[in-house]
Parts: structure tokens; C-alpha cells; sequence
């Protein structure tokens, strides 16, 4: 991201300039073992050549870009040692959690060697076993404090049989299984697989794609290849271009899959092994591919002004995630329908359940998506029993938010233009034209501009407010509207979720207004009986509890005694059941929709 420095203020600058030229004074290298992958571990050798201090200290990143929280990478850092380039050991010592301080050196070369702990198989962390090894670059690699712009080369030593390595970083001519990185931004964004994965490759809109599955799989290559490129081709077409020449996806196809994070050129996806040959499972990996792939522009390049140059050694506060993540979100299943792997009718199918998801969340009422964004270093990743009361995630409500900003924008330019045109322009405008991030203000005044009007209402009440969504106001422009199947019904609800935990119907959380939540019912109780009748928790056939039928017995505002067990202690609780408060929306044309309506529908659907 060194591309930022034309729009830095000239002391900043001037620093990073220094420190850029104090980087190019050293040669910086790593070699990467696995002497005992049996055991999880990475050994890291770094090779420091032309150091022009007595001392220098080195930093371990603290969290890995893309996933907004601090996971303390240091803290699987084993064996940390120092030495000249004539092996006399120098004084070494850890100054802070992740800065640790080489002193007393009197040439130029040194090398430090360290062990990686990796046993944690996710999108962001690294993993190694005998089977192979899959590196984050962010908790790997250390970096001498002030020269992250410095250039480095990483060779790997792969364990035993071990053949291939997949990685979007620059192979270095001549050197086996070694690679470059022009600077810190670019190696945290470059992971690395090695091992025996399989592997192939297509070609899409011009950019040479490279797939490589780790644990096997019952994917096929041919229909793999041609789904995604369809996707790489659709989402390149809203942006006119492919900023890369070469992508690499990484794929764990394990038990149970699941995740994805987004790289400059690069995507790790967690998928479910056996799960190619089933529709819904299939069609979801897709919609991962899909949200990764459009991170390459909406984040990794277009991108909240917070979000780069990173401080890597801290939190990087935004109040713009609904953007980066929340409008992914929301083109990830759009993708899927433009390039008709979903019907127009599973679209918005798939589009009411996460309407469903955001209006039914207590949370929605409370916290706002702006505030949901910056507070995800504290919140999103941390989540506990009260978080659905208390919170709501900057990708669903963001989903929403580019929803309605979307159908606005068509409505109020009669189909002429749409949110993808506001994505291009403020990527045109602020990575192309100015190589800088942008503030809230002025994505919000590109989208004014692109719309032809004012969008306070949505910007006050639904991104920095928490009113709810008037959908039908956004629906409208398409001839659409909500249908709310609970409308009118007398639902009653006690409001408190449970599992069945060693035999012992537990409380789990409770809804806030709910009866549960009114009248006293905790996390951790034991439910025991309802009005002195046992309840179990046991379920029948179709899967309803004995819990569910108790309460669905009653009535709104019946007064039930439930018995529990909090703590060892018996007690009876006096509960008045209330409405349940959720929604079951659906989505309705309206058949008296006009002619300029089905127009804006056939468009934002691509019917």
C-alpha cells in the first residue's frame, strides 16, 4: 500500500520516507521449516543484512487485516534468540507483548530465529501438521519497527515429501521455493499453503486464477472453474477492469467448512469437503467466492480511509465496515442471481432471510450499523449471551443498507443508474485518481451525487440511527412489497433460547421485552417445569420441544409458574407471557405495479 504516500501529510511523509530509505539500507529474509510439523510448529529464521544501529527491535502484528480484532499473535512466539553473522549470541529481550529488543550490535548482518505455535485451522491463523502447512503471513513474520516498507524474500523448506506451495506472492528467479514481497502491507496480504494440495487453473476476464484444495473434496474442477468465472466476470464488469494479472484461491475443504478472508491477490475460503454435490452447500461456497472476490476492489482497494497505512500493533477504528463488509454482503448473493446460478424467486428468497435476520434482532434497536463497525474489535468477534440484545453485525444491517441504497438510487434515476455506479465512481475516484481511503462524508456525498438527491433520511435513520427499515419505501421502486406472515396472530413467547447440556434443559439467553426477560428468567438456569409439569427439553418427531408445546398451549398474558434450578438452588418464577415481538416477512409483487416499476425490477433482478 505504499501507493498511499501521495496523499499523507508531509511529516508523516517525510517519516515514512526515511524510513523506506533506512529499509533499503537492509536486506531482510526469511526461511520458513517444519522440523516438527508432527507437533504444530513453524520455525522461522530471519536474516537481517546492512542494520545501521546498535540495536534494533523487532514487532509481531498483533492482528491480521480484514478480520477487526486483536488475536495477540506473539503469544504463540517460542525460543526467540539472536546472533551475529559470526554466531556470537546477542542480548535480546521483550520490551513489550509484541516488541521484542536486540541490543548490542557491532556489524551490520544479524539473524533471529523463532518457533510459531500453529494449531488453529481458520482463515486468518496459521496451521501445520504433517499433512501441511497453511501460513498467515501477519502471525509469522516480524518486522523491524520502523521499516515497514521495507522489502523481504521468504524461502520455504517444505517437510519431507511435501511439493507444492500456493501463494500470491512473486516467485524470485533462480531460487527454489522462494518469494518476494515489495514491503510489509504487501507479505501480510500474500498467505501461503504448502503441501501435496491439488490444483488448477482457469483463465477469467483476463487474469490467470489459480485453485488450490487442501483435504480433498468431491468438487468438480470443470464446473468449478466455470461457475467462478462467471462471478470474476460479472464483478470485474461493475468495476470495468481486473486490477490483478494472477489470483490464487485457497480452499480447506474440511468436516464442516465455513469462512473467508479477503488478500490483494489472493482469497482463503473454508469449505465443506463432501459438500460440492449438494445444491444449497454448493451455491453457498459460490456465494463466499463471490464475497472475497469483490473485496479485491471493495476493501483491498477501495477502502475506509482507517484502513490503511495499517498500524499493525493496534486497532484500526472505522465507522465504515457496513460499507466494506455489510455492501459485499450484499453483493455476494446479487452476483450469484446476475450470473444466474440463483433464480430470481431463490434470490429473493435468500434476501427475506436476512431481512428476517436484521428486523428480528433486539440488538437492531439499540446499536446503530456505523457504531456496529467501529466497535467490531470489541464486539463482532467477542460476542456472549446478550450480544443479539445488544448488537447487530455491520454485514447483515450493511447488506441492507446497500439493499436500499440500491433500489433508491434506481428509483430516483428511473433505472439509469444504481449502486454499482457509486461503487465504481468512488473506486475510480479515490484509489485510481487519489490512492487514499475515504471518509464517511464523502461516500455519502459520491452517492448523493450518483442518485441525484439527498439520502439524509437513510444516512440519519438507518446507518447512524436505529429506526427500522421502511423496506417497503425501497421495495416500492420495483413493485415489491413485504408481507409480514405474524401480522395480526397471537403468538405467545416465553423468550428464552435452551439446550439440552449433560440431561439439563439449560437457558442459553433471553430475548430482550420478551416475558423470559420482563420476569426474571436467566442465562444458566435450569428449566425444570412449566406450572409443575417436568419439562425436559425432549423433542418429537418433527422436532418440537416439550418446552415449545407448553407454551403454545397458552395464551398472550397467561401467567405460568416455571420452575428452575439457578445454582443449585430450586426456585419458582411467576411469568406473564408475552406477544411473541418477531416478524415472518416474505416478499410480494404488487400486480398493479407500473410499467416504469417492472422496469426497475427486470434491472436490479436482471430478469
Amino acid at each position: 500500500m505504499k501507493k498511499l504516500l501521495s496523499h499523507t501529510p508531509i511529516y508523516i511523509l517525510f517519516m515514512m520516507l526515511n524510513a523506506a530509505g533506512s529499509a533499503a539500507q537492509s536486506e531482510i529474509s526469511y526461511v520458513v521449516s517444519f522440523p516438527e510439523a508432527q507437533a504444530h510448529y513453524a520455525d522461522v529464521e530471519m536474516n537481517i543484512k546492512g542494520i545501521n544501529s546498535s540495536s534494533i527491535d523487532l514487532r509481531m502484528p498483533v492482528w491480521a487485516p480484514g478480520s477487526y480484532l486483536v488475536r495477540e499473535f506473539a503469544k504463540n512466539v517460542e525460543g526467540f534468540s539472536a546472533r551475529t553473522s559470526s554466531n556470537t549470541r546477542l542480548s535480546s529481550s521483550k520490551i513489550n507483548k509484541n516488541t521484542w529488543r536486540i541490543s548490542g550490535i557491532s556489524n551490520k548482518d544479524i539473524t533471529i530465529n523463532y518457533r510459531i505455535y500453529a494449531f488453529e485451522l481458520s482463515v486468518r491463523t496459521s496451521f501445520v501438521d504433517v499433512s501441511h502447512a497453511f501460513l498467515s503471513p501477519s502471525g509469522l513474520f516480524m518486522y523491524p519497527d520502523g521499516q515497514i516498507s521495507s522489502p523481504s524474500t521468504v524461502t520455504i523448506k517444505p517437510y519431507q515429501d511435501w511439493k507444492k506451495i500456493s501463494t500470491g506472492l512473486e516467485p524470485v528467479k533462480g531460487q527454489a521455493n522462494t518469494f518476494y514481497a515489495p514491503n510489509y502491507d504487501i507479505l501480510y496480504d500474500s498467505p501461503l499453503e504448502v503441501g501435496n494440495h491439488d490444483t488448477f487453473e482457469f483463465e477469467a476476464a483476463g487474469v490467470k486464477h489459480e485453485v488450490a484444495m487442501y483435504g480433498g473434496g468431491n468438487y468438480d474442477k470443470k464446473q468449478l472453474s466455470a461457475d467462478i468465472t462467471k462471478i470474476v466476470e460479472a464483478e470485474t464488469d461493475i468495476f470495468d477492469g481486473n486490477p490483478n494479472k494472477r489470483y490464487v484461491f485457497i480452499v480447506h475443504n474440511t468436516l464442516a467448512g465455513g469462512g473467508g478472508l479477503e488478500h490483494l491477490n489472493s482469497t482463503v475460503l473454508g469449505a465443506i469437503r463432501l459438500g460440492y454435490t449438494n445444491e444449497d452447500s454448493y451455491k453457498s461456497f459460490l456465494g463466499l467466492v463471490a464475497h472475497e472476490y469483490f473485496h479485491l476492489w471493495n476493501v483491498k482497494r477501495l477502502r475506509p480511509q482507517a484502513l490503511g497505512p495499517f498500524d499493525y500493533s493496534n486497532e484500526n477504528y472505522t465507522t465504515n465496515l457496513w460499507v466494506a463488509e455489510g455492501f459485499t454482503a450484499y453483493y455476494d448473493n446479487l452476483m450469484l442471481r446476475r450470473t444466474n446460478i440463483y433464480s430470481p424467486e431463490k434470490y429473493l428468497e435468500l434476501l427475506t432471510t436476512d431481512i428476517n435476520t436484521v428486523e428480528n434482532q433486539p440488538g437492531n434497536r439499540i446499536q446503530p450499523v456505523s457504531e456496529a463497525s467501529f466497535d467490531a474489535w470489541i464486539k463482532y468477534y467477542r460476542p456472549n449471551e446478550n450480544s443479539k440484545n445488544s448488537t447487530i453485525s455491520y454485514y447483515d444491517k450493511g447488506a441492507m443498507i446497500g439493499l436500499i441504497l440500491d433500489l433508491e438510487i434506481l428509483g430516483a434515476t428511473k433505472g439509469a443508474r444504481r449502486l454499482d455506479d457509486v461503487m465504481k465512481a468512488m473506486y475510480d475516484e479515490y484509489y485510481k485518481k487519489l490512492n487514499r481511503g475515504y471518509t464517511d462524508a464523502e461516500f455519502k456525498a459520491m452517492a448523493e451525487k450518483i442518485a441525484g438527491k439527498p439520502l439524509d433520511e437513510i444516512y440519519t435513520k438507518y446507518i447512524n440511527g436505529t429506526e427500522p427499515i421502511s423496506f417497503n419505501s425501497y421495495l416500492g421502486h420495483a413493485g415489491l412489497y413485504l408481507v409480514n406472515d405474524h401480522a395480526g396472530k397471537s403468538i405467545p413467547t416465553l423468550g428464552a433460547a435452551t439446550v439440552v447440556r449433560d440431561g439439563k434443559l439449560m437457558i442459553t439467553s433471553v430475548q430482550r421485552g420478551t416475558a423470559a426477560w420482563t420476569n426474571g428468567l436467566s442465562v444458566n438456569d435450569e428449566i425444570i417445569a412449566i406450572d409443575d409439569y417436568r419439562i425436559t427439553g425432549t423433542t418429537d418427531t418433527k422436532g418440537v420441544t416439550d418446552l415449545a408445546k407448553a407454551i403454545s398451549a397458552k395464551k398472550v398474558r397467561n401467567k405460568i409458574k416455571v420452575t428452575v434450578s439457578r445454582d443449585g438452588i430450586i426456585r419458582n418464577i411467576d411469568v406473564t407471557l408475552t406477544q411473541h415481538p418477531g416478524a415472518r416477512y416474505r416478499i410480494e409483487g404488487d400486480k398493479n405495479a407500473t410499467a416504469q416499476q417492472m422496469a426497475i425490477r427486470k434491472k436490479w433482478l436482471s430478469l
